[in-house]
């Protein structure tokens, strides 16, 4: 017995335009907050002379977490 499974590519509704559900905004917004508060909790853990190497401050920690462009490569 066998049997066969196709994929298809569903057409897109509009070129150039996304269309977000409230729970995908929601869950996006949650998603980037969480990344922020694993990123704090790893800033908090460094020692100050760590934290000096990678040119910040203990006391900016949470400017840093709360910054939207924290790398420009995207990569946090």
């Amino acid at each position: 017995m066998s049997s066969m499974h196709e994929t298809t590519e569903l057409p897109q509704a509009a070129a150039g335009r996304q269309v977000f559900s409230p729970l995908e905004v929601y869950w996006a917004a949650f998603y980037e907050w969480r990344k922020r508060a694993m990123l704090r909790a790893e800033l908090i853990e460094l020692s100050d002379r760590e934290l000096i190497d990678i040119g910040i401050s203990r006391a900016e920690i949470d400017y840093v977490t709360s910054t939207q462009g924290i790398d420009p490569r995207g990569a946090v």
